[in-house]
């Protein structure tokens, strides 16, 4: 039986994640600020968690060792959107979705890794976005520049945990059907700028006309991250769903070509 950290647990992935780990016979340590709403089981430890408090964190992962003897699997759930055009984003609102995404993730992160660096043995999943791999959507810049952030803790954290036997692996879902585009975990910039509405003003509508309309299974995400903790040599990144997929391989193509063309121009700045 492993035991798993799940911080985001009340709702969205996190809690759909808690579901499957206890259906399938693991431990779950489920984090939230406010745990109270999840429901009780045997396998189960609840704890208050705000991310962005360092010593809340560490006292999270203790109390789960406490219970559980280990903590085997990280589930870097909890974050939120922020949608808007970068020149509209605010200090503060720029200040608050980088403190509980990147700022938060990290703090969780080294309040488990002491466990699994003294058992030569973990699993850290840190839960992203295609937004994390291409920012090519206008009103998501400061979200996705998080997940960017994210992805490259998480390309990191593979290679420097390598030696101890513990793995790092980077989701990153495409656009699925939780509440991720509802006012629970989407918050809008206070200031709208006449010029970007056919842009950012466009985004806000589509996100509205697609909350719960979404392509993905969430079901189905969380069985792949049970099946994801169970691979002997999981990958570094994990797209989740056609559209990331096809993104990526946009993305990719379109980098290509720019690399070619540009090629001459990179490759003379060398000493000759």
């Amino acid at each position: 039986m492993k035991t798993w950290f799940i911080t985001g647990a009340t709702r969205g992935f996190g809690a759909l994640i808690m579901e499957a780990v206890l259906a399938s016979g693991d431990a779950v340590v489920a984090t939230a600020r406010d745990p109270s709403s999840i429901a009780d089981h045997p396998r189960l430890l609840k704890l208050p968690l705000d991310v962005t408090n360092e010593g809340q964190a560490r006292d999270a992962a203790a109390g789960g060792v406490e219970k559980f003897g280990a903590i085997d699997v990280l589930v870097n759930n909890a974050g939120y959107g922020l949608l808007g055009a970068v020149e509209e984003s605010s200090a503060v609102e720029v200040e608050r979705v980088f403190a509980t995404n990147v700022f938060g993730l990290l703090n969780v992160t080294r309040a488990v890794l002491p466990y699994m660096r003294k058992r030569r043995s973990g699993h850290i999943i840190n839960m992203s976005s295609v937004g994390g791999y291409t920012a090519s959507y206008p009103g998501w810049g400061v979200y996705c520049a998080t997940k960017f952030a994210v992805e490259g803790i998480s390309e990191a954290l593979s290679v420097e945990l390598a030696p101890f036997g513990i793995h790092a692996t980077v989701v990153e879902p495409g656009f699925f059907r939780t509440d991720f585009l509802s006012a629970q975990s989407l918050s809008n910039t206070a200031a709208r700028i006449d010029d970007y509405a056919d842009t950012v003003g466009k985004m806000r509508t589509l996100a509205a006309t697609l909350n719960h309309r979404q392509l993905g299974d969430p079901l189905r995400l969380a069985q792949v991250i049970v099946r994801l903790a169970s691979e002997k040599n999981p990958p570094t990144r994990l797209a989740l769903g056609s559209d990331t997929v096809a993104r990526v391989e946009e993305k990719n193509r379109a980098v290509q070509r720019e690399l070619d063309h540009w090629r001459p121009v990179s490759l003379s700045t060398d000493f000759t």
